[in-house]
């Protein structure tokens, strides 16, 4: 006898695509990273806003980390210092890290394995059984009480209980 349980398929793959895709996306982040780390530097330097060409994206990561600001860049000229170089990448970097911990940490509370499964928002729970939806559809829940044409039972306007021997 096969289960309703049985015939259903998992779709999530829990193989090694998806930690290799996360792996993937930070280690270009870093590389991006370098990058924009660089062009801040040259900016702050004066040189203006300088970005690699397709080709030497990642074939001037070693110039660029060695403290070459210039490397693989098609002009010349003064570039900016080593120093100022590493300040930038530092800063750029630390950003990014923080980045991914924030989506991490917010990816682990949506979809990991500590998320609390099954639990509506306080605005879902409002919306669906909260004190406003039950005041909007009184008259269908209680239509002796609220239904039209009823004539309230006592001065304040309303019943006053469930009174079972009356």
């Amino acid at each position: 006898m096969m289960l309703q349980q049985g015939r259903r398929s998992d779709p999530y793959p829990h193989t090694w695509e998806i930690p290799v895709g996360i792996a993937a996306a930070t280690v270009l982040l870093a590389v991006l990273g370098v990058q924009v780390g660089r062009g801040l530097a040259n900016w702050s330097a004066g040189r203006g806003w300088t970005w690699p060409t397709g080709k030497s994206l990642f074939s001037s990561l070693p110039g660029v980390l060695a403290g070459n600001a210039g490397a693989g860049l098609t002009s010349s000229g003064e570039w900016a210092s080593p120093t100022l170089l590493t300040v930038w990448l530092v800063i750029v970097e630390l950003l990014i890290a923080a980045a991914l911990v924030a989506a991490i940490t917010w990816g682990m509370r949506r979809w990991g394995p500590q998320r609390m499964k099954g639990m509506a928002s306080a605005e879902q729970a409002e919306t669906t059984l909260g004190l406003t939806r039950l005041r909007k559809v009184r008259r269908i829940i209680r239509p002796d009480l609220y239904g039209p044409g009823h004539t309230p039972t006592h001065q304040h306007g309303g019943h006053d209980g469930y009174h079972p021997t009356a």
